[in-house]
């Protein structure tokens, strides 16, 4: 599993592949140097150590090479890290971009039953982790290979018997790190899911804290924190603790070559094969050569983290798309605003059923209420029109051309939308106004805020359209941001609406002005309003009343009165209370 998930980690480096190069060009480069630098120290060693007069003159130029080499071996381990960040993040930020483009891809049912504290936590923290694994891996990796097989070139042109007893031993080292790795990765798997599900909580109470301490609910919510934190801290633990075995383990095994080379080469000084400066030399390269083995817990541990963290990304990444539109799909260029249903089914998991043979005909300009108690499936039905959801089975129709025959982005272009909740995006009020037409002149957007009764209270920020919101709004109240949403419908104005709640957060005297507006806007425009208020629906031309996804009774609401029935009550229950 770790290898193919590394395989597959990798693929994504092929596109920097002239960086891979170079990388691996200038770890040469600094390798050789740092490698050619003891060969030089073991000369001035024996200049100085040998019999009679010291050589200054040799000596002098031997120390100038070595200052030289030395500058081109930091020169191009730095060009070296230029290259391996570029790959890294380069690298990364594809992985992030091919996450988050899935995102906009999966069906709605995806995100609906992911925490998004959990999905957050993957393409944002997990992704570093990502990062920071690839780029110690490919440091060390490009470093450490060069390394190795330079000083055992090096050794073997000094002594070959005493390079063959070093390259024999060392291979403990690498049999002690993968038997180690093997443990690891499930810890670091564990701990990256329990992060998730932190970030998920973290996210939950800090967007949700007036609530969290309007119910009191504070030490739960820090029970349940402190929950995940102690399990996060056992799984960290274990998953440092094997990982940090690895480093003792490798130096144990490393120091026995070093003490061996040291023995074997003083002993082989003494016999006359080699010279003091190549003792030296030859010690210099053993230390070399048991580096990269003595780091390789740092790098295992890493990739361990990131390997863990890359199949949390790679599962957005899998995750199955919504069915892609046909090849011969229509693009619906201007709905005539007739929408029907027939015999439709709907159900988001079997064995609940919700939807159950939905029959509707809306002609162009209606405009349609559905109402119903919580849970019986009006939201649903506006979900299905948008093809947020596809049915189980009958068909939806706009313009009498079936919904799943067309393309979903020129369907869901004839709707324009106000929902309960709110959303904004960071930015000014003028680019939230005009976010489904951006393009939109400064008269329109003021003309879209002044109809939906928003262009007093933006007149009264510090700094009018101009005015800079935060993230979902910032500090402006839920009703402001309401107003706000139904400016942006309005400015679109398409073929089409849905106001699923649309007035549920503005007080009443607002809402009779918006009531107004939204009137004028649906004037020769179909539209499905779905309300709780049912004072708001009053003129509505059909009313649709929803009782465990199927439509109980249906009229207008004089009509509907009059048979006391469902809505009746319904109706009377409101003004009752």
């Amino acid at each position: 599993m770790r290898e193919s998930l590394l395989k597959r980690l990798l693929s994504f480096t092929r596109p920097y592949l002239s960086y891979l190069a170079l990388a691996l060009f200038f770890a040469v480069v600094s390798v050789s140097m740092t490698l050619y630098a003891p060969v030089l120290t073991g000369r001035a060693i024996d200049l100085v150590a040998g019999k009679g007069a010291v050589d200054f003159q040799a000596l002098k130029a031997v120390l100038e090479t070595l200052a030289a080499v030395v500058a081109i071996a930091a020169v191009s381990q730095w060009l070296m890290g230029l290259c391996t960040n570029k790959i890294t993040y380069l690298t990364v930020r594809d992985i992030r971009v091919k996450a988050f483009d899935r995102l906009q891809k999966v069906p709605l049912r995806f995100i609906d039953t992911m925490p998004h504290g959990d999905i957050l936590s993957r393409v944002a923290v997990d992704a570093e982790q990502v990062a920071d694994g690839l780029l110690m891996g490919f440091t060390q990796l490009f470093t450490g290979v060069v390394t190795i097989f330079g000083t055992i070139g090096f050794m073997a042109v000094i002594n070959v018997k005493i390079t063959l007893l070093v390259v024999f031993v060392t291979p403990l080292s690498l049999f002690v790190a993968n038997f180690i790795a093997k443990r690891t990765f499930k810890f670091f798997k564990v701990q990256s899911e329990t992060r998730g599900e932190m970030t998920a909580l973290i996210n939950e109470t800090v967007g949700n804290l007036k609530l969290v301490k309007a119910f009191g609910y504070e030490a739960k919510s820090r029970e349940k924190f402190e929950e995940i934190n102690a399990r996060l801290q056992d799984c960290g633990v274990k998953a440092l603790f094997f990982s940090s075995i690895t480093n003792p383990c490798t130096r144990f095994v490393n120091g026995v070559v070093y003490t061996l080379v040291g023995i074997v080469g003083a002993l082989s000084a003494v016999a006359g094969v080699l010279t003091v400066g190549q003792l030296s030399c030859f010690l210099s390269y053993a230390n070399q050569y048991t580096k990269p083995f003595n780091e390789i817990s740092g790098v295992i541990a890493e990739l361990q983290s990131a390997l863990a963290s890359a199949k949390r990304l790679f599962e957005i990444i899998d995750a199955t798309p919504e069915t892609p539109d046909a090849a011969d799909a229509k693009v619906l260029g201007h709905a005539d605003g007739t929408v029907d249903l027939k015999h439709v089914f709907f159900s988001y998991v079997p064995e609940i059923k919700l939807i159950e043979d939905l029959s509707l005909n809306v002609k162009a300009g209606q405009k349609i209420a559905i109402v119903g108690k919580t849970g019986c499936g009006k939201t649903t039905l506006i979900n299905l029109l948008m093809r947020f959801y596809d049915v189980n089975s009958g068909g939806i129709s706009v313009s009498k051309t079936n919904v799943e025959e067309m393309t979903r982005d020129s369907l869901r272009a004839q709707f324009g939308m106000v929902l309960q909740e709110t959303w904004l995006k960071s930015g000014t009020v003028r680019e939230n106004i005009a976010y489904g037409k951006p393009d939109a002149s400064d008269y329109e957007i003021v003309s879209a805020a002044v109809a939906a009764h928003a262009d007093g209270f933006i007149k009264r920020l510090p700094d009018g359209y101009d005015t800079v919101i935060g993230e979902d709004g910032g500090s402006l109240s839920q009703g402001q941001k309401q107003l706000l949403c139904i400016a942006r419908a309005m400015l679109s104005l398409p073929s089409m609406l849905i106001l699923d709640e649309a007035t549920s957060s503005i007080d009443t005297r607002t809402e009779i002005y918006v009531q107004k507006a939204f009137d004028e806007m649906m004037k020769g425009r179909t539209s499905f309003v779905v309300a709780h208020r049912l004072s708001t629906i009053r003129r509505a031309d059909l009313i649709l009343v929803m009782d465990s996804g199927r439509v109980v009774e249906r009229g207008t609401h004089a009509e509907l009165l009059e048979k006391g029935g469902f809505y009746a009550n319904l109706y009377n229950s409101q003004f009752n209370v």
